[in-house]
């Protein structure tokens, strides 16, 4: 019989095809792989409810672990993951850059306070509607370009300055490098309708304005209001003055 029937001895057959080339490569890239890859950090690597695997990536199926990476080492693999480098760089590169005054603010947060900005206050009353209203005018000369002072409210029992007071609340206005300034004012609702809530910073004179109002609550705020008694136990007594609901304003 011939040689074909039977096979042929080492080293007497014929040159490979390229199929069995390209299995054979395959073959040695998967034992590579199977020896040098770490499954448990790749991202794209998924086992599902079938027992298959898949690739996140390239959305493929695969029977088992070795196939799998024999994937990962071939053309479509490699080209998916240079797509996907390149579109996370493209959108790096678009993210928007930090504005300005973000900045100017970290670095001013880093250098030491230059003492508490000049401020005057004006004490109003509405004469059509009687609210009380409270004018504040902040000095900042030497805040940095870009910058814009900031205020807030803040209760009684939230500060650790002084002994909580029910009666009180504080007006904080802050803006870097000068020190936070806050104002002791009386702990009634602020009006926020329109025209009776005003803030405005003049960028030209560095000088920041707020105004509020104080809602009117029953008669006339601050009065007294009058207690009846039956006409047998009228007796002459003294009137108390009104109370000044301004008095206990104080910068602390």
């Amino acid at each position: 019989m011939a040689y074909r029937d039977w096979g042929s001895k080492t080293g007497g057959g014929g040159v490979a095809s390229k199929e069995h080339e390209e299995l054979a490569r395959k073959e040695r890239l998967r034992q590579l792989a199977m020896d040098t890859v770490d499954l448990k950090n790749d991202p794209y690597f998924m086992r599902n409810h079938l027992g298959t695997y898949e690739c996140k990536l390239c959305l493929t199926l695969h029977a088992n672990e070795g196939n799998y990476l024999a994937h990962t080492q071939g053309r479509r693999h490699q080209s998916n993951l240079k797509r996907r480098a390149a579109m996370e760089s493209q959108k790096e590169a678009a993210k928007p850059r930090a504005p300005l005054a973000a900045e100017i603010r970290t670095i001013m947060r880093k250098r030491h306070k230059i003492g508490t900005p000049g401020y005057q206050i004006t004490k109003q009353r509405d004469p059509s509607t009687g609210q009380l209203s409270l004018l504040f005018q902040i000095r900042y000369p030497q805040i940095a370009e870009g910058l814009q002072p900031r205020h807030r409210f803040m209760s009684a029992f939230e500060q650790k300055k002084e002994r909580p007071d029910r009666r009180y609340q504080y007006l904080l206005f802050a803006a870097e490098p000068y020190e936070t300034v806050a104002f002791k004012i009386p702990n009634l609702s602020i009006d926020k309708s329109e025209g009776r809530f005003y803030t405005n910073w003049d960028r030209d004179g560095n000088i920041f304005t707020l105004q509020l109002f104080f809602e009117k609550l029953g008669g006339r705020i601050g009065e007294q209001s009058e207690v009846r008694k039956p006409a047998d136990t009228l007796q002459p007594e003294k009137q108390p003055k009104p109370r000044d609901p301004f008095a206990g304003i104080v910068c602390v």
